[in-house]
This record gives C-alpha cells, sequence and structure tokens, in this order.
C-alpha cells in the first residue's frame, strides 16, 4: 500500500489519479498508523513553505515522516513536498523543515529577468543515473509551477537539474528517498514514466 499523505494540499486529488490511472491506487492518509506501516510514502505539495509545515504539525506528521524515511522504504516528495525535505526556506524564515535534507530553498533572484512564479514546462538534465528516470529520453520536459527553488548542499543527492536563470535541483535521490522539483502527475507520458519508475522502486522494495 502506498501512502498519499493528507495534509491539504492542493494537489492531492491529481496525484491520487495519476497513479489510479496506472493501476497503482493510493490512500490518502493523514493517520499515523498507516502511514508508518505503509509500504511507500508520497509527500505532495503546493502553496506556501510555512502554512504546509504547520499543517503537518497540527497533524502530528514531521517526526512521522522522518522516521518512515529512516525505514527506507520508498518516499517520494513533489515540488513543495520536495522543499519540506530541507531545513529551511527563504519564504518563511523562521520555520524550520523537516531537515532530512541540508539546505536552504530560496527564492528565483529578480536578476534573472524572467517572469516569477517559473510556470510551464522545461527540460531537465541527470547528474547522475536515478531510477526515476530510468528509460525515458535524455533531457524530458516536466511541467514546473514554483517561485522558489533547491540546491542540495550534499551533492550527491541531485539526481537531475533544470535551468531558469539559474541552474536548480530538479530531483533529488538518496537511497529509497526521491524528490521532484517538478509536477509527474502533470507532466504527461513523460510524468507518467516518472511515476511509473518510482512504483518499480515501491515493488522491487516490498520483494526485498
Amino acid at each position: 500500500m502506498i501512502a498519499l499523505i493528507d495534509y491539504g494540499a492542493g494537489n492531492l486529488k491529481s496525484v491520487q489519479k495519476a497513479f489510479a490511472h496506472l493501476g497503482e491506487p493510493v490512500t490518502l492518509t493523514a493517520d499515523k498508523d498507516v502511514i508508518l506501516t505503509a509500504d511507500a510514502a508520497i509527500l505532495p505539495g503546493v502553496g506556501a513553505f510555512g502554512d504546509a509545515m504547520k499543517s503537518l504539525e497540527e497533524r502530528g506528521l514531521p517526526q512521522v515522516i522522518r522516521s518512515f524515511v529512516e525505514t527506507g522504504r520508498p518516499f517520494l516528495g513533489i515540488c513543495l513536498g520536495l522543499h519540506l525535505l530541507f531545513e529551511e526556506s527563504e519564504e518563511t524564515p523562521g520555520v524550520q523543515g523537516l531537515g532530512i535534507l541540508k539546505g536552504t530553498v530560496r527564492r528565483f533572484p529578480e536578476e534573472i529577468g524572467l517572469k516569477i512564479p517559473h510556470i510551464g514546462f522545461n527540460s531537465v538534465t541527470y547528474r547522475k543515473d536515478s531510477r526515476l528516470f530510468a528509460g525515458l529520453p535524455e533531457e524530458p520536459y516536466y511541467y514546473f509551477v514554483h517561485s522558489y527553488y533547491c540546491f542540495a548542499e550534499d551533492r550527491s543527492v541531485s539526481a537531475a537539474m533544470a535551468d531558469y536563470g539559474i541552474r536548480f535541483d530538479a530531483a533529488v535521490e538518496r537511497g529509497n528517498l526521491f524528490a521532484a522539483q517538478f509536477h509527474p502527475e502533470k507532466s504527461g507520458r513523460t510524468g507518467l514514466g516518472t511515476l511509473e519508475n518510482f512504483i518499480c522502486a515501491v515493488r522491487t522494495s516490498k520483494e526485498g
């Protein structure tokens, strides 16, 4: 069972529909026991960093998420779900993130001369072999919607990068921890291929 962590994020239904389309239904839940006993977990998200952390804390979920990641079972963060894995964000100074990955989420600088937020399809380039991109084309296009970007302190976790006036981490991978800045559930066939690769990682983990 794959747990889709419910903390009021705006893209829950679209993620749920994408997995259902792939024949792998997910369980929408905020129940700690359900999450901790799941085969895999997904942390989606759109909106503000501070509001999201507040919602997670009100549901008692930050330590649940940290504990789940520590089990080594597959975990996928999407968009804001990637940002929340880091220590803090310039979007909400003083609010601590989950701290699973080291680094600060930063706002795109006005000096890049591009419209902020970054909205639309953008190509990504791979930094290392990643199970998220297995069998997918070189420099695939994904759909992005964000004003803040990640650049992991530990560069070994960076799986792919994108460029929007500044280069940033489009995806990270560390063991069975995966996260993407883009929205695979809104990225057509390529995005579905990425979610299929995550499902494959879940099945491999269960068999192991």
